[in-house]
């Protein structure tokens, strides 16, 4: 998983950010203004930067102008007049996503700008499962395993948003798309099929009234 810096002068949101990242596995380090993002690339090696933009003492379009390593960054701030969407795309951000923002809207764009800039985890294996991302292939016990392409996004989706709890809603969303009109007992059933095939009765938990939880321990 990534090392990712979070720069929040909002000491909420910088802990709700760094609490769900860290939930999927993602190691971060928080700070609260603009030349504390400098501080800290001095001591650390990061794989992404969340900068806001209102910040103290330097604000984020200053920030990633006077960034000299190259890091992915993208801009997760109030601001959403096309201007400084414009501008922050051209200063060399990666991404741009504005507040208020769903927590699992940031973890795929986050997962999306690592796998740009090749830092995204490209095996994932639990029990005697193996998740191939690259190839979209999946493995139990070394023998390959047929999925839908609905079963492989839901895997996928339970694996990049571990240990979070994704509504049955949430899951259509994901791996059938905004206008699919079917039930969300689809889920359930699909749900059934993929712990059946990887040996993750035990690890895909039934969140009630909800829907699922894939839990890995850290």
């Amino acid at each position: 998983m990534a090392r990712i810096l979070i720069v929040e002068d909002e000491k909420a949101i910088n802990t709700l950010i760094k609490k769900n990242l860290e939930l999927v596995g993602h190691t971060c380090v928080s700070v609260f203004d603009g030349e504390a993002v400098f501080e800290e690339m001095e001591k650390n090696t990061f794989d992404l930067i969340l900068l806001d933009i209102m910040l103290p003492k330097l604000h984020g379009f200053q920030v990633i102008q006077e960034i000299i390593e190259d890091v992915p960054v993208i801009f997760l701030t109030a601001r959403g007049a096309v201007a400084d969407k414009v501008q922050g795309l051209r200063l060399g951000a990666d991404d741009y996503i504005v507040k208020p923002f769903d927590m699992i809207e940031l973890q795929t764009r986050i997962e999306t700008v690592l796998r740009r800039s090749n830092k995204a985890d490209k095996v994932f294996s639990l029990c005697d499962a193996k998740i191939d991302f690259s190839s979209r292939q999946a493995f139990y016990k070394d023998e390959l395993i047929d999925f839908s392409p609905q079963e492989f996004l839901l895997i996928e989706s339970l694996i990049k948003n571990r240990n979070i709890a994704l509504s049955r809603d949430k899951l259509l969303e994901i791996a059938w798309g905004y206008d699919y009109g079917g039930e969300t007992r689809t889920v359930d059933v699909h749900i059934h099929r993929i712990r059946k095939k990887l040996g993750w009765e035990n690890v895909i938990k039934t969140v009630y009234k909800l829907g699922y939880r894939l839990e890995v321990r850290q």
